[in-house]
């Protein structure tokens, strides 16, 4: 199977659309909208908080491409944001890939990731969890840190780590971190 390496903002969208509207996911009549930024944050300020804004942070297995010399590589510590919020009738999701730099040649440009299609589902999976706990206040049977078949790649180094420099990093183990992202 050839390895998907190229960031596709076209996937996430259409796999969020179909887990909506075919798999009725958030069945609740709302309308949902997923958008990126590549800019946002884990931190939520009270104004924020004030109009709804929740966060989650996913730890995701992917693959990178270096734009400069073509290497790939693996990586099960891909950290994708997304802060959501259901106003009235109106749900938002924004969400933000982090990336990594080539260890190979050193470009120090932070190259996003590419995710298999069941990846993408899983993410989108515990998501829409975490948004039907929040916003429409539903009991949660699924646990983000429920086991996975865990694919060895090399350690983290959180110097080539785009997450790592801004603190969100899933790499330790942190309470600190993972409750300020799990809201």
């Amino acid at each position: 199977m050839p390895v998907s390496t190229e960031w596709a903002p076209a996937l996430w969208r259409d796999t969020f659309d179909e887990m909506l509207n075919e798999d009725n996911e958030l069945d609740y009549g709302d309308q949902w909208t997923l958008n990126f930024s590549y800019s946002q944050s884990d931190t939520v300020t009270k104004e924020e908080q004030k109009r709804g804004w929740k966060v989650y942070c996913h730890k995701a297995h992917g693959d990178f491409k270096c734009s400069s010399c073509s290497k790939i590589w693996h990586s099960a510590r891909i950290v994708v944001l997304f802060r959501y919020r259901l106003q009235k009738d109106r749900g938002t999701v924004i969400m933000r890939p982090f990336g990594q730099t080539c260890r190979s040649c050193g470009n120090k440009q932070f190259e996003r990731p590419g995710f298999p299609q069941d990846e993408v589902e899983m993410a989108l999976d515990r998501l829409f969890s975490k948004i039907r706990k929040n916003c429409y206040r539903e009991e949660s049977d699924d646990e983000d840190d429920s086991p996975r078949e865990e694919k060895l790649t090399k350690p983290h180094e959180s110097a080539l780590c785009e997450a790592c420099m801004a603190g969100i990093c899933s790499q330790d183990k942190d309470k600190k971190v993972v409750l300020r992202c799990a809201n």
